[in-house]
């Protein structure tokens, strides 16, 4: 395995549990227009920016609306669900600190828009030891194009190559895969069955001790 110099963690079902809460703001969206959330749409927009994902949901449902409009429509919603739930995922704290032990620089590379990711991660607790907060405001191609992890690799100074990339969606190993970064899969209920082709490792959660294994084979070395 390759050294690796620092580290880009996914936000949404990596870090927080926020994927439910994403599909009940878009089931709750959808209810207004006489339509039900569907499983095939959701793994379109899984790892898109806010604004191609809600333009691939107005395609999917057939549905002529400004995609503005209904962008800050669903993101109102999740705004009123996140204050009543908001739950960091089991393994994050203890993966966190295996990094701050070894020195290695991690930061967020989202799909989520910068107004979004901020406040989670400020509610999470986890702002003050992040790097790097990379968003789909600040990348042209959303996930799965490289693009963010390549940005993630630039801004810690490293190669790509050099780069370990936590992520829970197919889009988004296929972009940390398509990088040349070394990806590690953390599939949840909502991804299991995502392709992840590519990733260096298919954990069964960030507790996984495979995961803190490889972590620790990657970067003690340096």
């Amino acid at each position: 395995m390759p050294e690796v110099r620092g580290v880009a963690l996914d936000m949404d079902g990596l870090m927080f549990d926020t994927e439910p809460l994403y599909e009940l703001a878009a089931d709750r969206l959808l209810q207004l227009r006489g339509r039900r959330y569907e499983d095939a749409v959701r793994r379109q927009m899984m790892g898109q920016p806010g604004p191609q994902a809600i333009r691939l949901m107005l395609d999917h449902y057939g549905l002529d609306e400004p995609w503005q409009a209904v962008l800050a429509e669903a993101e109102g919603i999740f705004a009123e669900l996140i204050q009543q739930e908001l739950r960091t995922l089991p393994g994050l704290p203890a993966l966190l600190a295996t990094l701050d032990a070894l020195a290695i620089p991690y930061g967020v590379a989202t799909s989520s828009r910068r107004t979004f990711a901020e406040d989670l991660l400020a509610r999470g607790g986890v702002h003050t030891s992040l790097r790097f907060v990379l968003t789909g405001d600040d990348v042209t191609h959303g996930k799965p194009h490289p693009e963010i992890y390549l940005a993630a690799a630039e801004t810690l100074g490293i190669a790509a190559s050099s780069l370990m990339v936590f992520e829970d969606s197919g889009n988004g190993c296929a972009a940390a895969v398509a990088a040349g970064a070394v990806t590690v899969a953390v599939p949840g209920p909502h991804s299991v069955h995502h392709d992840f082709s590519g990733a260096a490792l298919v954990a069964d959660s960030l507790e996984d001790p495979r995961l803190l294994a490889l972590v620790d084979q990657c970067c003690r070395r340096l």
